[in-house]
């Protein structure tokens, strides 16, 4: 904007803002007086430099309006994208339009009649136009009764409304909100067989997404296949390894139990572990030597997968007394992770432990503490014994579910309706299981590897190592 300067009036004459070509121009002709001094109109202009006006005090500046917001309501979402895609045209076209309507207004004009003219123009186009926008946003509007789109014609709203081809193929034709009801609702009519069946539901805590209510089902389905692709060979020791036996690889369990308390890692990260070394050992063969490597080196890579805060190379490297370098950890890291094919996930005890134990406790008032720790102890002793191989992940987890119930509570039949629905497995299945379990869990005398003892003799699992089952009747199975 260009520098202006105001003078002073005579008496009688209109007052106004004049620019200087305007000064210049009347008082060549006489009808101005000169201007003031300089001294005078440099004190006037620095005490309205703050100021800034564009216009005098009797100038009429217009404010500028806001554009009324239209409806800012969630309640269109239900039908997916379509009503999004008006909105945002429909927004883009008002900001646009808004913006043209405001440039006349913006500008500095040379005269006050003129500014007035052009600002009452200004404003009935603009009011013209958000009138017709609103009969837009009217038209392409939603109609929720019917949940449809109500389609304009070309003369009434100049936009399609319909998604490309290759935006709607990845959409439901149904809104994911009636998807979901729909799953509730046939979750429901299951859960409600299952009761007639006298089967407790585990799965009706539709409110914490944290259960995964609606997909449980489907997700161990999964892992009852996965358990069968991704099994050890139960024979490596024979076929495969030459120098290695059952015990030494029981006795590096046991000390990789250890490793993992000394660490305060999850059990999972255990699982995980002789997993992966009785995967490699299954495909490759490996001197005694180098044992202990192999067992730090699973350690690390499962650390990696399940802990938050993994241990170090140089922390595992310390626990063996230093016996092998990190850069031998990190070869034998690499072949660990060919020989899995960089496949680390596979579905261990743990993970069918936790859904039979929650349909274990589904027959109690209140959880019981003791039976999670006596189960999780079984299953734990499983891990060192190399004669467990032969069982599937699943059916471990079921025996050790069956035999803690049995060892807290003789006056009940351990497995209900409940559990073998979730299961999926009937007493009978699991007879040869639970009596191998039993035995393992009585050998106290002759078993040397006494890690997992020692730890669930601690207060904080209630001490369940140091209790016993009875024997077990035929009539259980």
């Amino acid at each position: 904007m260009k520098k202006e300067s105001s003078v002073t009036l005579k008496t009688g004459e209109l007052s106004g803002r004049v620019t200087r070509a305007r000064a210049a121009a009347h008082c060549s002709s006489g009808k101005l007086p000169p201007l003031k001094e300089r001294s005078q109109q440099n004190q006037k202009q620095l005490s309205r430099v703050n100021s800034k006006r564009a216009a005098s005090d009797n100038t009429c500046v217009p404010r500028k309006k806001r554009t009324v917001l239209q409806d800012v309501t969630n309640v269109c979402c239900e039908n997916a994208y379509t009503s999004c895609v008006n909105s945002n045209k429909i927004q883009a076209k008002k900001r646009k339009l808004s913006k043209a309507a405001q440039v006349n207004v913006s500008k500095v004009v040379p005269s006050v009649a003129v500014d007035s003219m052009q600002f009452q123009a200004d404003s009935k186009a603009k009011s013209l136009q958000e009138t017709a926008l609103k009969s837009e946003d009217t038209m392409c509007s939603i109609n929720l009764e019917h949940k449809e789109l109500l389609r304009p014609s070309s003369n009434e709203c100049n936009m399609d409304v319909r998604l490309p081809e290759s935006q709607m193929s990845g959409i439901s034709g149904q809104p994911l909100i009636s998807q979901n009801k729909d799953k509730k609702g046939n979750l429901s009519t299951v859960l409600t067989a299952l009761k007639d069946q006298g089967v407790t539901g585990i799965d009706d805590d539709l409110e914490d997404p944290l259960l995964c209510s609606l997909y449980a089902a489907d997700i161990y389905d999964t892992m009852r296949v996965a358990e069968l692709a991704r099994r050890p060979y139960s024979n490596f020791m024979e076929m495969v390894q030459r120098d290695i036996t059952q015990s030494m690889r029981g006795i590096l369990v046991d000390w990789l139990v250890e490793v993992s308390e000394e660490y305060k890692l999850v059990t999972d990260t255990l699982y995980l572990t002789v997993y992966l070394i009785d995967w490699f050992l299954s495909k490759n063969y490996i001197e005694r030597q180098r044992l202990q490597l192999l067992g730090i080196t699973c350690m690390l890579i499962a650390s990696k997968y399940e802990e938050i805060n993994a241990p170090r190379i140089e922390d595992f490297c310390f626990i063996t007394d230093n016996t092998y370098t990190k850069a031998e950890v990190l070869k034998m890291e690499s072949q660990v992770l060919k020989s899995s094919e960089y496949q680390l996930f596979a579905p261990t005890i743990k993970t069918f432990l936790r859904r039979f134990l929650r349909a274990a406790q589904a027959s109690y008032k209140d959880p019981s503490l003791e039976l999670e720790y006596l189960a999780n102890y079984l299953a734990e002793l499983t891990l060192m014994d190399y004669g467990f191989l032969n069982f599937l992940p699943s059916i471990i987890a079921a025996s050790a579910v069956f035999l803690a119930r049995w060892t807290l509570d003789q006056s009940n039949h351990p497995w209900n309706p409940t559990l073998q629905h979730y299961a999926s497995y009937k007493a009978s299945d699991l007879k040869t299981t639970v009596l191998a379990l039993q035995d393992l869990q009585l050998n106290t005398d002759g078993c040397p590897l006494t890690a997992i003892r020692t730890k669930y003799r601690q207060d904080k699992f209630k001490c369940v190592a140091a209790l016993s089952s009875p024997k077990l009747l035929e009539t259980l199975f």
